[in-house]
């Protein structure tokens, strides 16, 4: 992603398809295992668009190019301490 509004947006996607797989399992358009299993896909990349958003922002911080911040891998995002 190019831009932070972009990147915005595309979390917002996310959580707006995390609230409709939910609604989806609540009506029994979907098993239990479908749902858990799009929600941890949806949870590891929302991970990685956060941590793109704060490498940008920290970037910005230190008089650096935004635009050079890179999506991190799933096993780096995921190994973050809590």
């Amino acid at each position: 992603m190019s831009d932070e509004p972009s990147v915005r947006q595309h979390i917002n996607d996310l959580v707006s398809e995390e609230h409709a797989l939910r609604e989806r399992l609540a009506r029994g358009e979907i098993t239990v295992d479908e749902e858990h299993a799009r929600l941890r896909a949806l949870e590891t990349e929302l991970d990685q668009l956060w941590d793109l958003l704060r490498q940008r922002q920290a970037r910005t911080e230190f008089g650096q190019d935004p635009s050079e911040a890179g999506t991190r891998s799933e096993s780096t995002v995921e190994g973050y301490l809590q």
